[in-house]
């Protein structure tokens, strides 16, 4: 019998392998414990090999049923489990797994890397799967980030979206506590029962639409028709059709008469989104209807009357176009009766989180993801300090993503889209590199970049947060500059001094200073060669992006257009 063989009977034996032993510091907070249900005693021991680097305690198991009875007791942070077991099937097992702990990783074991059911099992909420024979490196790595996902999966939600379900089953919402935006409900208040025409203006993706259908529906017209058109979506010829309506052989497919929206809507408000798109002869024609609400089909001589409501919308700047000639400045006097200018999401910050969950909501319904609980505070505080060019489309478009790729109820980083995650690398000279704060968004959403917990107030409000890391690393690090400015500025390589210098100050934990000093110059210079992205940097490095990320953090590194590490204060 194996030492460490523990519980007698080889149907129910648990191979116990302390990795570790106990110091002071390790008796200061839990060591994790990986649980391995593989009935093949070689395998793990393989593992425990392979974990020997990652601080935590590997616990063995040979039969499902006392991988149930571990996992009960022992509380494990990742779980390991073989496809094929003794009685129980690892997929039926690994249903009985998500039924005790929805949160926990379970990665599969499986000697088939393109087996079907070990990619149903990832369609069913494993975290992952590995091939025999192991990879002991990727092993590790995968491992380390399923410690990491367990981990943030058990920091409280920062947003649920769990209590939001009845606030997102009555269609799309005007979402939004922020000033400007509470400036724009009382506009469309203002606005909706008077039979004037509106402009709604804002960057693509800000919300266009709805406030013409808020208008609409808090208006006078509301039990009439509402009815879209997109003019940049059409080509002029069919634009012009659309709106005004043809008849049977005003053009070659014309094999029909058709009714135009301004006929169709008649008596109801019509949206003309990109208004700003049209051409000048359909530009004309819209004048015309304005001034005196009539028209005709294409191809024809007779005069239609119509009584419509217009809202339309563009995020061009239609000053300009007038000035060069490309918009009709009598039409855009007609339009401009009433201006709602809709912020874009960068200068509503304080409202993301409402945001987030009101989509998380609805997708997670859309998508069948209902054990989805929210969002860890650490995926918060990246997704706060996104400048969202793509505006609230983009931030859907992210919700969804990262329900498709979460394996468990909490969304935490790894899940979020590489353009989020990347973004911290950008070079500050750029113009996406900073985090800009409205003037009015609360000091309670700034994001202290060198925290990992979150977000947090600050005690004065910055004009421009730099995304770079400030925490502060030990002493004897020097300040980095750019690779222009020579190798010599680099934190110090020179170990034969460092461990000089320690041993006369009668250091006991040498080891580890000199790894951590190596471990400082390595990736400072990869985050150099790199151009400070991150993604790239963990491909050369060998390691996970998260990892990265988590030593980034560790020594101060600023990611700026050069790469530096902060000196002591």
């Amino acid at each position: 019998m194996l030492p460490g063989i523990i519980n007698g009977s080889q149907s129910n034996m648990i191979l116990q392998v302390s990795l570790k032993t106990p110091t002071i510091e390790s008796l200061k907070t839990v060591t994790p414990t990986v649980l391995v249900i593989d009935d093949d005693r070689t395998i793990l021991l393989q593992i425990s090999r392979a974990l020997e680097s990652l601080n935590v305690q590997v616990e063995g198991v040979m039969t499902a049923q006392a991988g149930l009875e571990a996992i009960r007791t022992l509380k494990p942070s990742v779980v390991l489990l073989d496809l094929v077991l003794p009685q129980i099937s690892g997929m039926e097992l690994f249903q009985r797994i998500k039924d005790l702990d929805r949160r926990l990783p379970v990665i599969f074991i499986t000697a088939d890397a393109a087996s079907e059911s070990a990619i149903g099992a990832i369609s069913l909420g494993a975290y992952d799967y590995v091939a025999k024979p192991l990879h002991l490196a990727q092993l590790q790595q995968l491992v380390a980030k399923a410690l990491e996902t367990r981990r943030l999966m058990s920091v409280p939600v920062a947003v649920s979206v769990t209590d939001d379900e009845k606030a997102s089953d009555h269609g799309d919402l005007f979402v939004g506590r922020s000033p400007r935006m509470l400036e724009v409900f009382k506009e469309i208040g203002r606005v909706a029962q008077q039979n004037v025409t509106v402009l709604v203006r804002g960057e693509s993706g800000t919300g266009k639409e709805l406030v013409a259908r808020a208008i609409y529906q808090f208006g006078s017209r509301s039990t009439r028709p509402f009815m879209a058109v997109n003019c940049a979506a059409l080509p002029d010829t069919l634009l012009e059709s659309e709106l005004f309506g043809h008849e049977k052989g005003a053009f070659t497919s014309a094999d029909r008469r058709r009714i135009g929206k301004f006929e169709q809507c008649n008596g109801g408000t019509l949206f003309l989104d990109e208004v700003g798109d049209m051409s000048p002869l359909t530009q004309g024609k819209v004048l015309r209807l304005l001034q005196e609400q009539r028209f005709e089909r294409v191809g024809s001589n007779d005069t239609i009357e119509t009584n419509v409501r217009l809202v339309a919308a563009t995020n061009r700047p239609l000053e300009q176009m007038v000035q060069d000639g490309r918009f009709r400045a009598d039409l855009f006097y007609r339009l401009n009766v009433v201006t709602i200018s809709l912020p874009p999401l960068r200068e509503r910050v304080e409202d993301i989180p409402l945001l987030l969950k009101y989509s998380f909501s609805r997708a997670r319904r859309e998508l069948d993801k209902p054990d989805v609980e929210g969002l860890s505070p650490d995926a918060l505080a990246l997704l706060m300090a996104y400048p969202w060019p793509g505006n609230i489309r983009e931030l859907q478009s992210v919700v969804r993503q990262c329900l498709l790729k979460c394996t468990g109820p909490v969304i935490v980083p790894d899940f979020l889209p590489v353009t989020i995650l990347d973004y911290q690398a950008v070079p500050l000279g750029e113009a996406t590199n900073r985090v800009f704060f409205p003037e009015n968004t609360p000091a309670s959403i700034y994001r202290d970049p060198a925290s990992t917990a979150g977000v947090r107030p600050l005690s004065q409000r910055p004009e421009e947060t730099s995304v770079a890391a400030s925490a502060p690393i030990p002493h004897g690090i020097l300040q980095t500059h750019s690779q222009a400015s020579g190798m010599s500025d680099l934190p110090s390589s020179d170990i034969g001094q460092l461990i000089e210098a320690r041993l006369q100050a009668g250091s006991t934990n040498l080891y580890a200073e000199a790894l951590e000093m190596m471990e400082k110059y390595l990736l400072t210079r990869v985050l150099q060669a790199s151009q400070a992205n991150q993604s790239k940097a963990a491909e050369i490095l060998g390691i996970t992006r998260g990892k990265v990320r988590d030593r980034i953090a560790a020594f101060g590194i600023n990611l700026d257009k050069n790469v530096s590490i902060d000196p002591p204060r």
